[in-house]
């Protein structure tokens, strides 16, 4: 029910966090699942949340590069062995580039949208930074677990020109950071 709820609110926000306990789904059931939807534009008929209609370019990132690799990749394609069987259709992935010095770790994954046009996802990860979140727009940035203050906000700038969306899902194993406290005041100012 929460996972629905989380989608449907989409609609009308632009920052989402899915804050949670774990083995509840934050990363498959609802990052990987809303950033699918995004990159393919084939949204189920009964989803209430934002659509877009054209490709986009998008971000889904995690803590280093091998959880990126291991976690966000790996739901998104597949095992190595086998992509495609994860949650982006075989038929919709158009290709994907490696990542440098990070073996069997893919950097972008290219998928085609409805519209016909392609979209692009870049796995990155918050060893790089916050400098390496700079510079172009993103329509969907998906942080799994927690990030710093500084990536959030950068990110946050990335979507502004492009009214573009953010999901955060993790759980706050970093206690009452700034970043929770960001949306627990959030919520706060929505009561």
């Amino acid at each position: 029910m929460q996972h629905l709820k989380f989608f449907a609110l989409g609609a009308e926000h632009r920052e989402r966090c899915f804050l949670a306990a774990n083995r509840v789904g934050k990363t498959e059931g609802v990052g990987a699942y809303e950033t699918t939807l995004h990159l393919t534009g084939r949204y189920p008929d009964w989803w209430e949340g934002r659509r877009f209609s054209t490709a986009i370019t998008a971000w889904a990132a995690g803590d280093t590069s091998q959880t990126t690799r291991d976690i966000l990749q790996e739901k998104l394609l597949g095992p190595k062995a086998e992509i495609g069987i994860g949650m982006i259709p075989g038929d919709a992935i158009v290709r994907t580039t490696p990542k440098p010095g990070v073996p069997d770790a893919v950097e972008t994954i290219y998928v085609k949208h409805v519209s016909g046009g392609t979209s692009e996802l870049t796995l990155k990860n918050y060893e790089q930074q916050r400098v390496s979140f700079q510079g172009t727009a993103r329509h969907v940035i998906w942080l799994d677990e927690e990030c710093d203050m500084g990536i959030y906000t950068e990110c946050l700038l990335r979507t502004m020109t492009v009214n573009g969306l953010i999901l955060c899902t993790f759980t706050p194993l970093l206690g009452l950071s700034d970043v929770v406290r960001y949306f627990l005041d959030m919520k706060a100012t929505e009561s």
